[in-house]
């Protein structure tokens, strides 16, 4: 025995840090960063600076993220030397998310504050990286979102060859969506029409959103980019984006068949027929690609088994749609990851893995208890006896 080595777990070693994962999501992040700005700038003669705009709030949530961590670790009383060997990137993506989900009209201090508050309070002060109970991107969007609300948003728009003020235009139907709305808005009943085509909302042109989210595409291909590096797997996006977009469809399903007069089966399947056109919209609008590639996925607030993360995924896309139609008709993948968050615990409390080797006990019958009849005594016959 005095030949073994005891040490605790994880006894297997692999090459792959932390550090080298967050390094790859900043590969991934960076198409999207890059055509979220050009698309801002060019996407109206009439307002060229929103791309430089949109470099801006990405720069300063990163640079933000990245001190904020940093000083907070000086403060722990932490050497340079020893803050930079163990710095992983984690913030930096952090700077990067939050920098994608501002608006380029957004005021400059919004993603300061955020990137202070995603850092320091739902971060470090739970232990640092690994132990945040949310994800810190998440819980630092929803604080600009409610602390600013209309700073953190903005009115987002672009001169319309037709002549309205604050429209949007494709380049691709060469039409406008008026009132400033963002195509998800306009898509759950907000005001304004839009003549924006699936290929406008998957390529980005002439979308009015956020920086990070316009071009589906550059998502895409950063996801594609993770799956290949062993960083993602593949299926939870997938569950994620499917489920919302299914669930959307149900419900104006239903909405549609709500509003018939007289109700048969012909005009319930023509209502199937117009709620199946919601499907595309609803995936490739809002932010709901960039929250389940890159922030619903995140290995911290995520579950351990593979059951949990089924139950996790179906959750969250359920919870999006419904959101998305009966309380915020706009974009909601923000709330319903961060509620999604919350109830990982339980998931991982009552949905366990099953160890190596494990075989379930096989149960033995229950055996019948057998009665016996107790002797009946009378008091007159004992009296007798004695």
């Amino acid at each position: 025995m005095a030949n073994y080595v005891y040490s605790s777990s994880p006894h297997i070693k692999s090459p792959r840090t932390t550090r080298r994962i967050m390094i790859d999501v900043c590969i991934a992040l960076l198409p999207a960063c890059i055509a979220g700005c050009i698309l801002m700038g060019t996407a109206s003669p009439a307002t060229p600076e929103l791309g430089w705009l949109s470099f801006m709030h990405i720069a300063i949530c990163c640079l933000t993220c990245v001190a904020s961590e940093w000083i907070f670790s000086l403060c722990c009383k932490k050497s340079f030397k020893q803050i930079l060997n163990e710095f992983d990137f984690t913030s930096l993506v952090t700077g990067l998310l939050l920098g994608m989900n501002l608006y380029p009209t957004s005021k400059w201090y919004v993603g300061i504050l955020a990137s202070i508050f995603a850092i320091v309070i739902v971060k470090m002060l739970f232990g640092g990286t690994g132990k945040n109970l949310v994800n810190p991107a998440i819980a630092g969007r929803i604080f600009a979102f409610i602390a600013f609300g209309a700073a953190f948003g903005g009115v987002m728009g672009y001169m319309g060859s037709s002549g309205e003020a604050w429209s949007i235009e494709s380049p691709l139907s060469h039409g406008s969506v008026t009132a400033g709305a963002t195509p998800l808005q306009i898509l759950m009943g907000g005001e304004g029409t839009s003549t924006l085509t699936n290929l406008d909302l998957f390529l980005g042109t002439g979308v009015a959103g956020c920086i990070g989210e316009t071009c589906k595409l550059a998502l895409i291909a950063g996801g594609i980019y993770l799956v290949v590096r062993g960083v993602l797997n593949f299926r939870w996006p997938l569950v994620y984006i499917a489920t919302t977009g299914v669930v959307a469809v149900l419900i104006a399903w239903i909405d549609n068949v709500n509003a018939l007069n007289n109700v048969n089966s012909v005009m319930i399947g023509e209502a199937f027929k117009d709620a199946l056109g919601v499907f595309l919209p609803s995936i490739l609008s809002g932010g709901l690609i960039l929250g389940a590639i890159f922030m619903a996925t995140d290995y911290v607030t995520t579950p351990n088994t593979k059951l949990g993360n089924y139950i996790y995924f179906v959750f969250l896309g359920v919870l999006t749609a419904v959101l998305r139609r009966y309380v915020a008709h706009g974009e909601a993948v923000s709330f319903a990851i961060l509620l999604g968050n919350l109830i990982v615990p339980l998931l991982d409390l009552y949905v366990r893995r099953k160890p190596f080797g494990y075989v379930k006990p096989e149960k033995k019958p229950r055996q019948k208890k057998v009665k016996t009849a107790e002797p009946v005594t009378d008091q007159k016959t004992m009296k007798e006896g004695e």
